[in-house]
């Protein structure tokens, strides 16, 4: 199955300051602030949705497309990326701007001052599907993630006009959206993935009601955090399918990523859905257990062992001949 994921490409620069940020700020000068701080701890994380979701399939022996806009800068996360399983050739590389950078320091009250530069992001609107979908003898499934929203929008369009099937999975870029685009990028959708307050946020700037958005999209998957995750589809009773065991919780981002590619990549193998859930739940617990959304590794022995002890071993039985 010939999987694009399109979406942010992004970096995390997260540095720690052993100090407070309150102690540096006298409020009479609040109007004239000009901080710097020494910092103690720089962690640089890859991330960005797409390269996250991505990063995860290919770790599932898939190797799916990666879609989207990054600077000159990106080589090094190229390199990575290619070593993990990922078609890194229809990134589109910009001329002028950076990779998209979020910079974040966090004091020791756990306070936060933090960036977000999108760069090349913006250009990815400039990305078109079809050229992409020739090179490779068509797609089976384009992933719309969070990205620029005229991106998002265009992807959308162009998949539904020339009938590539295709998942909405706004994400964070909900908040950015106004409901038209909102309804654009979901009508027709294979899948919709959302969070809970997600979910919530698209019924509230579409105006439309669970049974309306239901009427327009294929499956909604809507993900619980600690509750696993919620599977509807028209006219059948809701299923919900609980998390994954897990054993040490170390850093939830990327979580949700890693959910949609152990469900992508189970819907590949033709898994009925909630095995899908299953698979995708176990992959978000090992990303769970991991100090960031790229630094997880996914085993056969260690995938099942968590499979067969939070679903049974008829769950494990299932998935095993696909890994």
């Amino acid at each position: 199955m010939r999987i694009a994921v399109a979406g942010s490409i992004a970096t995390d620069h997260l540095m720690s300051f052993e100090g407070r940020f309150a102690e540096q700020i006298i409020p009479e000068q609040i109007q004239q602030l000009s901080l710097s701080f020494l910092i103690d701890e720089l962690d640089v994380r890859r991330g960005g949705v797409a390269a996250n979701i991505c990063f995860g399939l290919g770790g599932f022996g898939l190797n799916p497309v990666l879609v989207g806009a990054a600077g000159q800068d990106f080589e090094e996360y190229r390199s990575w990326l290619d070593r993990h399983g990922v078609d890194t050739s229809s990134v589109l590389i910009s001329e002028l701007r950076h990779t998209a950078r979020f910079v974040c320091t966090t004091d020791r009250d756990q306070n936060q001052i933090a960036s977000f530069y999108a760069g090349a992001m913006a250009e990815a609107r400039n990305i078109e599907i079809q050229p992409i979908a020739e090179r490779l003898g068509g797609l089976d499934l384009v992933l719309i993630g969070a990205d620029d929203p005229a991106a998002m929008v265009r992807h959308s369009e162009e998949c539904r006009t020339r009938g590539i099937p295709f998942a909405a999975d706004p994400s964070q870029q909900l908040a950015r959206m106004e409901g038209p685009k909102v309804r654009t990028l979901i009508e027709g959708a294979r899948f919709l993935f959302t969070n809970e307050y997600e979910k919530a946020l698209a019924e509230q700037k579409t105006g439309w009601s669970d049974a309306d958005i239901l009427a327009r999209v294929g499956t909604r998957i809507t993900t619980l955090g600690a509750k696993g995750a919620r599977i509807d589809r028209r006219g059948e009773p809701s299923l919900h399918v609980p998390a994954a065991a897990v054993d040490e919780l170390i850093d939830p981002t990327g979580m949700g990523d890693a959910f949609r590619a152990g469900f992508l990549a189970a819907h590949s193998w033709g898994l009925p859905l909630e095995r899908a859930a299953q698979v995708g739940n176990a992959a978000a617990v090992h990303c769970l257990e991991a100090d960031g959304p790229q630094e997880y590794s996914l085993t056969p022995a260690g995938l099942l062992g968590r499979i067969e002890r939070s679903y049974g071993a008829e769950a494990a039985a299932e998935v095993e001949p696909h890994l």
